[in-house]
């Protein structure tokens, strides 16, 4: 049950058209799905304001069926992360509507239709390599409501290309900045701009850097004051947050 869907059932109870035994029988059994290999979360939507995001690497086409069927049936938004296209196919067989991004390896399977997103998330990479990573945070941010201004190929090897996104770097509430390599770019941007910035690593380059460690600690130890790192490769994590911060706005 997402957060618009409790709305009517509390307004229907303060108007007299739902009784409140009624409105109780909706709420019981919905905090939870069991399904024997996973325990689905189906109140997280009220608590946290969007549904629990189901991380597709590791399950079975099976698995990730089936829990796409019940998140349905209870009325959310569903969002799989790290799909790839052959378990996309299966999933689609049930479920046509769903959406495939495949730079992101995500599916969606909106219960409403989409809205106009809230302005104000900016999503950056530092080189072409990062744009999986990158795609996964920009998703994660639209589906939860957001307008995700996208930034690609902006790495400091040609810093001239990122001044030249200088009016959109600082008309943005939020930046997820995606870099690989040494991981730069991050402390730049965290520089130029007054918002939350969120760094993330990716495993993009040679050697131990390019496991992302070398990245990761760049970030780390970044002496730009704002900037926000999450682990290697988590463009999900950094999506999440930055719609979460671009909602407080």
């Amino acid at each position: 049950m997402e957060r618009s869907e409790l709305k009517k059932i509390l307004a229907g109870v303060r108007a007299g058209r739902i009784p409140v035994n009624e409105a109780l029988e909706r709420f019981r059994g919905q905090a939870l799905d069991e399904l024997g290999f996973a325990t689905l979360d189906l109140h997280r939507a009220i608590r946290r304001g969007f549904p629990e995001v189901v991380y597709g690497e590791g399950k079975t086409a099976r698995q990730i069926v089936e829990i796409v069927e019940r998140l349905a049936a209870a009325k959310q938004t569903v969002l799989v992360t790290r799909v790839p296209p052959e378990v996309y196919r299966v999933v689609a067989e049930r479920f046509p509507k769903v959406v495939y991004h495949e730079d992101a390896r995500a599916i969606v399977l909106r219960h409403t239709k989409a809205r106009a997103g809230r302005p104000g998330v900016v999503v950056m990479t530092a080189g072409t390599s990062d744009i999986a990573v990158a795609e996964e945070a920009a998703v994660t941010a639209e589906v939860m409501g957001n307008r995700v201004t996208r930034v690609y190929d902006v790495g400091v090897a040609g810093i001239h290309r990122l001044t030249a996104h200088k009016k959109t770097i600082l008309a943005a509430r939020v930046i997820v900045v995606v870099a690989g390599m040494e991981g730069a770019l991050p402390s730049v941007v965290a520089g130029l701009t007054d918002c939350p910035v969120i760094g993330v690593p990716t495993s993009t380059g040679y050697g131990e850097g390019g496991r992302g460690r070398a990245a990761l600690l760049s970030m780390l130890n970044s002496c730009a004051s704002g900037l926000t790192v999450v682990n290697i490769g988590n463009g999900f994590g950094a999506g999440y947050a930055a719609a979460l911060i671009n909602r407080k706005k």
